[in-house]
């Protein structure tokens, strides 16, 4: 089998050397026809899968979605820490003007993360 395709070739590449203008003849047509081949298959058989480059991914959705519940599980802590705190202002009956738009603000944020927005 080996020997018959060395034979084959080495009669390919004689042909070839001896023909060079049937050679260079025959090689431009192939290539003329098969580049008009893939030009037609492009444009009336587009691929599917052709330019769908998907740029690659840095961050899974997962991890970040957990990152989030993450970060508002430390902000929920925070707030319920700062009410806590001002619990204790209240209770020693020190709470001011301020301290009472601040209980607001803070209950609103702790809404807001509970409800995930």
């Amino acid at each position: 089998m080996n020997t018959t395709l060395t034979q084959t070739g080495q009669k390919w590449l004689n042909w070839a050397s001896q023909h060079p203008k049937k050679f260079f003849i025959y090689s431009m047509v192939f290539l003329s026809v098969s580049f008009i081949g893939s030009l037609i298959q492009g444009i009336f058989f587009p691929s599917d899968n052709a330019f769908k480059i998907k740029p690659p991914i840095l961050y899974s959705k997962s991890k970040m979605e957990q990152n989030t519940t993450i970060n508002n599980e430390k902000e929920m802590r925070k707030i319920v820490d700062e009410l806590k705190s001002l619990k204790v202002k209240s209770e020693h009956k020190e709470l001011q003007k301020e301290d009472s738009l601040r209980i607001d603000y803070l209950f609103n944020q702790y809404q807001k993360l509970r409800n995930g927005r």
